[in-house]
């Protein structure tokens, strides 16, 4: 599923790849207003399945973050403020939910984007983040 949802720099919000023209993806706001618009090759485009968080040891895909929250939160929304919230309660949330993060490459802005995306994915009904499962599903239909 993350394979498909996109982030796409200086749009707010993430994105459900459509449809794919010759120099151009229609993508479709995962947010409820399920607006469609074309993204170009000048904008930077990153699948959350290319995404992977730095740890000590190794890198740790997103969808293996997600599970993670999604486990400590029982499949809600994340506890954490993010506008109240300062770096040290960032952190130590993060450090919940990924013991091993690396302190020096993983920066406060990264925790809020990954914060802020699980909620919006959340918030739309997508929970199931592992791709063994969507190829259950899609073959099961």
């Amino acid at each position: 599923m993350l394979k498909t949802i996109l982030s796409i720099s200086g749009k707010p919000g993430l994105y459900k790849l459509i449809s794919q023209g010759k120099s151009m993806l229609i993508v479709e706001s995962v947010s409820a207003e399920k607006k469609r618009i074309p993204a170009y090759g000048n904008e930077k485009i990153v699948s959350l399945g290319d995404i992977a968080m730095y740890t000590a040891e190794t890198e740790v895909p997103l969808k293996d973050v997600f599970t993670s929250i999604k486990n400590k939160e029982n499949g809600g929304s994340a506890s954490i403020d993010l506008k109240k919230a300062d770096a040290s309660q960032l952190r130590a949330y993060l450090a919940e939910v990924l013991p091993d993060f690396d302190r020096d490459r993983v920066y406060v802005t990264d925790i809020k984007k990954l914060i802020s995306w699980y909620n919006i994915l959340v918030a739309n009904g997508i929970t199931e983040f592992d791709a063994a499962q969507e190829v259950t599903e899609v073959t099961a239909e």
